[in-house]
């Protein structure tokens, strides 16, 4: 049964990470697009979520009969915070993963659903703090994969920063330059009168 549990969390942690892959893909390597793997991923990474989600669920259910938790308990929740925390944030996004959803959130599905990055970086903390301790020959595969999508996260939104840099400074010399013609504008008329 832990082989099992293990098994199964390995399995979310890689569909995890594939729902992660088309944006970082697209924005980290620009090239990747020519191939269609982003689109690919893009088009069934709802599906791919909830597959995650379910594989998941089967993980905490067999880590639960396993170590029969005390919900009741406070110390259970800090002790598996980081699992308990990602598994939460992952039912909402399992949850809305439908055309319904989106449809009724709106701009709040978006929002909402960036909380899978929150849960990347819980989802890390998690897997270091808990496997560190139960050694697999899974487990230095998964804290390669979680790391480095990670990491390559971090690009993406520095790559991201950088693009929207010219932006920011260009809208900003705008704001300035209208300020500085309605100034001018009100000298005008002011030393006409």
């Amino acid at each position: 049964m832990p082989l099992l549990a293990n098994i199964l969390g390995f399995l979310a942690l890689l569909a995890y990470i594939v729902t992660l892959l088309p944006t970082i893909l697209r924005i980290v390597f620009p090239l990747s697009k020519e191939t269609g793997i982003p689109k690919l991923l893009l088009k069934h990474r709802r599906s791919i979520g909830v597959f995650a989600f379910f594989l998941a669920l089967g993980h905490g259910i067999l880590l639960v009969q396993k170590r029969n938790f005390d919900f009741l308990d406070p110390e259970t929740f800090v002790i598996y915070f980081q699992g308990v925390s990602t598994f939460i944030i992952f039912t909402f996004l399992a949850i809305t993963s439908n055309d319904w959803s989106i449809k009724k959130l709106k701009k709040n599905w978006k929002n909402l659903h960036k909380l899978t990055y929150f849960a990347m970086f819980l989802l890390t903390w998690h897997i270091w703090d808990k496997m560190l301790r139960h050694w697999t020959y899974l487990t230095p595969i998964g804290i390669v994969m979680i790391t480095g999508v990670t990491i390559l996260f971090l690009i993406r939104v520095s790559i991201e920063n950088q693009d929207k840099q010219p932006k920011r400074q260009k809208r900003l010399t705008t704001e300035v330059l209208n300020v500085k013609k309605k100034g001018f504008k009100t000298y005008q008329i002011y030393s006409n009168i």
